[in-house]
């Protein structure tokens, strides 16, 4: 692969080029971007080599395509009348049923890999871009089978070799089960921010009493709303189920405060605590 091309060069977009640029000097990295001071700044910051447009891509080995999943949904189908019969496309979407359905029918459905890699920050923008985001981080890929196979073998390789765990998923699974651990744990930091904030009007308060604890659980809610609404409106009946469980857990644990069972809100704790054994070994 030697021409890359890099739809959306923010914080995934940007640390996939570094990291495949790392490994694979010769490789040229292209830019395209709906605004242009985001190609400058990623220009500065070494993410790309290029700007391009999307006409470029008649040129590309390999398109990344990692922006908000409505634009990729209306893109997608565009980015493979686009491309060289040899090309392959990958994107990096937090949903996939949507995605997948987008191009099932498509002509080149061969040369499009569904994925979605588990790894992030708060942050957003070229600048949020990090070199080793995605070591030891798991890669879903969905359809694998729909994928031709020489191009599959090439994209496994190439996220391989940037440290990702590769675990294949149905769409259907992957946006049930995302649900739960992602989209769940960022609206309950968006809200708990809103109810903190709507409390305490004073925001010197705020910030002299918030410990680490509070600012590990509301730390998400610095994340981007212009990419997470889209996500939350592809995957609204799977997030509405995580909600209605999630409720109905908060309201458990306050009826059981209202009846001061504080035996109970012992237990409960203490089941939960198995969490930690769950999730050893995530960093």
């Amino acid at each position: 692969m030697k021409n890359i091309y890099a739809i959306g060069v923010g914080l995934i977009g940007g640390s996939l080029a570094i990291d495949i640029k790392n490994n694979n000097p010769e490789v040229v990295i292209h830019g395209i971007s709906r605004k242009e001071t985001t190609l400058d700044e990623a220009l500065a910051l070494n993410l790309i080599d290029k700007k391009a447009t999307l006409d470029d891509i008649a040129h590309a080995d390999l398109v990344i395509v990692s922006i908000p999943v409505d634009a990729t949904v209306k893109l997608l189908p565009t980015i493979l009348d686009k491309i060289p019969d040899t090309a392959l496309v990958v994107d990096a979407g937090s949903t996939k049923l949507d995605i997948c359905k987008a191009v099932e029918n498509h002509p080149k459905r061969r040369n499009f890999l569904a994925m979605h890699p588990i790894a992030g920050t708060e942050h957003s923008g070229p600048s949020a871009a990090m070199s080793g985001l995605f070591v030891g981080k798991t890669n879903i890929v969905c359809e694998v089978e729909k994928t031709t196979f020489k191009l599959q073998e090439k994209a496994l390789k190439l996220f391989a070799d940037i440290g990702m765990r590769i675990r294949y998923m149905n769409p259907e699974a992957h946006d049930k089960h995302i649900a739960y651990v992602s989209h769940l744990s960022h609206i309950s930091s968006f809200m708990l921010g809103k109810t903190v904030i709507e409390k305490e009007k004073n925001e010197r308060d705020i910030f002299d009493m918030a410990g680490s604890g509070f600012a590990s659980t509301v730390r998400l809610a610095k994340s981007s709303p212009e990419m997470w609404t889209p996500i939350f409106k592809q995957n609204k009946s799977n997030v509405i189920e995580t909600l209605e469980e999630y409720i109905s857990n908060l309201t458990h644990f306050k009826d059981m405060m209202k009846r001061d069972d504080f035996e109970g809100i012992y237990n409960e704790m203490k089941d939960t605590n198995y969490i930690k054994d769950i999730l050893k070994g995530i960093s």
